[in-house]
């Protein structure tokens, strides 16, 4: 299942990286990552919402983006504005409320989205399972707001 989350996750970066393509970003650009996550069984969850962090998606593109060249904030960068501003601790935090915290951190780009893995029924005859995971987010310029790409991918194992 982690397997198909790490492709998910690769192919958000290149939707990303193609999104920035219209319009490059220097390579001092600052990308605040909010991709709220949902595992098998378990509650949805965020770093700026929740106590336990999760981001296996979020921790997959952040990689790519920062061999990339691009800065990504670091949530422990963002703590003191969370702590401030309880609207922020939302894991469906919303678009606007995005750009909010993205400004606040003085981020060019945010990534909103959302990652939810789930288990499908077992295989007849036999022990395995089958399992899903879908991936959605959108690329924002915060200057402006506007969206630049969309992403929605889906997998399965």
């Amino acid at each position: 299942m982690k397997r198909v989350i790490c492709w998910l996750g690769v192919f958000l970066f290149f939707v990303i990286f193609t999104a920035f393509a219209q319009e490059p970003p220097s390579s001092k650009s600052k990308i605040l990552l909010l991709i709220s996550e949902q595992n098998i069984g378990m509650p949805q969850r965020s770093w700026w919402a929740s106590e336990v962090d999760l981001s296996t998606v979020e921790a997959k593109v952040a990689n790519k983006l920062i061999t990339s060249g691009y800065t990504v904030l670091d949530p422990s960068d963002l703590e003191k504005i969370v702590k401030q501003d309880a609207g922020f601790k939302v894991v469906g935090i919303s678009e606007k409320k995005s750009i909010k915290l993205a400004k606040l951190a003085n981020a060019e780009f945010v990534v909103l989205g959302k990652a939810i893995a789930s288990s499908g029924s077992n295989v007849p005859e036999s022990n395995m399972r089958s399992f899903f995971a879908n991936v959605s987010a959108k690329v924002i310029r915060v200057k402006t707001g506007k969206i630049l790409g969309y992403l929605e991918s889906a997998g399965n194992s």
